[in-house]
């Protein structure tokens, strides 16, 4: 069993770590920037070392930074997290040459995952639908054209090593397609230092739906269900939930039969999501595995029961996915979660500084997961997230008045939050009626 964890990641993820840590009797030792020195998670954590500066490249993305602390704390094993070093093969090969464990999947899964183009001949060899498009980078502009004109327009040119919407560009004709190419390659190149761009036939308002999967050292790999992705803008999410509307228990059980078989064959092991496109027809492809927790992850444990964080660290240590979670897993309910950023909901501009009051919201059915106080100050050197709210109730119409509720009782005083924006998601006939796709906030013209 592990017995000591460092986790190389901050903020309210890094306390879910240690709350996952604590109920197995796992040590935790966290890192920190100067920056986050009164930061919760260092407070809580059995150790706290600092690696660097505020800048994330001098601390939170210092692999030799992390190493040495994690030598120094002599720890069995390293959690990332997500972002910062969670999907970064490097870092795992060297976790593992030092002796320690890295919780999450090899560093060949996630360098297959990690190169787009790659990851859908993987997965389309072994039977999840992708979309039709390149079997390769693309080697000019000229090349783009002639697949994107077998294709047929219109098609979206992606980086092949990244995410986030960078390096993508939508291309509806074949005047647009040289100045899209090189757009995305330069974007990508600046990005994720690799200038690979592929091609796909891109879906006009497609919904945006992923499947949680875990997978254990043995070679088993379960589906936990689907989640709905869609509200987002500029291609960062802003709520998700689960089950996902309308969403069929049969295609459920499908999907996740043939992602689990695709995941075992390819020797994927501990946490992962399979994101995909749903198109108007209700067909699903395949976009990217992430290679690690999520932020949206407490949805899909308020529904299933299933501590995934806990099953990381139990999967990482080489216990059977039939001893870490045991089944069957039913989905009960429906949960919602909001991500409340330290953002104006009408312009989304960043509003860091002092958070000079924040109670979180409670009752029935309502989580929340931040690792803000009243008197901390929001750095802005990092990601904008203050808290996750997440509902859970027996049925969607309940999820939503809790959620309500819940952020109607939110106290936050010093910044502006995402919260007016989310309610006001929450109120809308398109939300509330379950039919919205990706385009829902661009409708808005926000």
């Amino acid at each position: 069993m592990i017995e000591k964890v460092l986790i190389a990641n901050r903020g309210e993820i890094a306390l879910r770590v240690i709350a996952a840590c604590r109920d197995l009797g796992i040590r935790t030792v966290a890192v920190y920037s100067l920056a986050d020195k009164d930061s919760l998670h260092v407070a809580y954590a059995d150790e706290a070392i600092c690696i660097g500066p505020a800048r994330s490249a001098e601390s939170y993305l210092s692999v030799p930074a992390i190493i040495s602390a994690a030598e120094i704390a002599d720890v069995d094993a390293v959690h990332p997290g997500y972002g910062f070093l969670a999907e970064d093969a490097g870092f795992a090969e060297i976790c593992q040459a030092c002796g320690i464990r890295f919780i999450g999947p090899s560093p060949e899964s996630i360098r297959l995952m990690g190169d787009k183009v790659r990851a859908r001949a993987a997965v389309k060899d072994a039977g999840i639908p992708v979309l039709p498009g390149s079997e390769e980078p693309l080697k000019s502009a000229a090349e783009a054209q002639k697949q994107a004109e077998a294709i047929g327009y219109p098609v979206i040119v992606k980086a092949a090593g990244g995410g986030g919407g960078r390096g993508m560009r939508i291309v509806r004709s074949g005047g647009e397609i040289e100045h899209a190419f090189r757009q995305a390659q330069s974007e990508a190149t600046t990005a994720f230092g690799n200038g690979d761009v592929y091609l796909e036939k891109f879906i006009e308002r497609p919904r945006h739906i992923e499947f949680q999967v875990l997978g254990d050292k043995h070679g088993e790999v379960i589906s936990l269900g689907e989640r709905e992705c869609s509200i987002q803008r500029r291609h960062q999410k802003l709520l998700e939930e689960t089950p996902a509307c309308g969403f069929r228990p049969e295609l459920r059980a499908e999907m996740g039969a043939v992602i689990a078989k695709a995941l075992s064959s390819i020797g994927y092991a501990n946490a992962g999501t399979v994101e995909f496109l749903m198109d108007g027809d209700g067909k699903l492809y395949f976009i990217e595995l992430n290679a690690r927790i999520q932020v949206e992850h407490p949805i899909t444990e308020a529904v299933t029961g299933v501590d995934l964080v806990k099953s990381q660290l139990l999967l990482a240590a080489g216990q059977p996915l039939s001893v870490v979670v045991p089944r069957p897993v039913a989905i009960e309910g429906h949960a919602i979660e909001c991500r409340i950023n330290a953002e104006d909901p009408e312009t989304f501009a960043p509003s860091a500084g002092l958070l000079a009051k924040f109670a979180p919201p409670s009752g029935l059915g309502i989580r929340v997961e931040s690792a803000a106080y009243g008197g901390w100050r929001v750095p802005p050197y990092y990601d904008s997230l203050v808290a996750k709210v997440i509902a859970h109730a027996p049925n969607r119409e309940l999820a939503i008045q809790r959620m309500k509720r819940a952020l109607t009782m939110s106290a936050v005083e010093g910044i502006k939050t995402s919260i007016p924006l989310h309610l006001r998601i929450l109120d809308s006939p398109q939300f509330v009626s379950g039919r919205y796709d990706t385009h829902f906030i661009e409708d808005w013209g926000l």
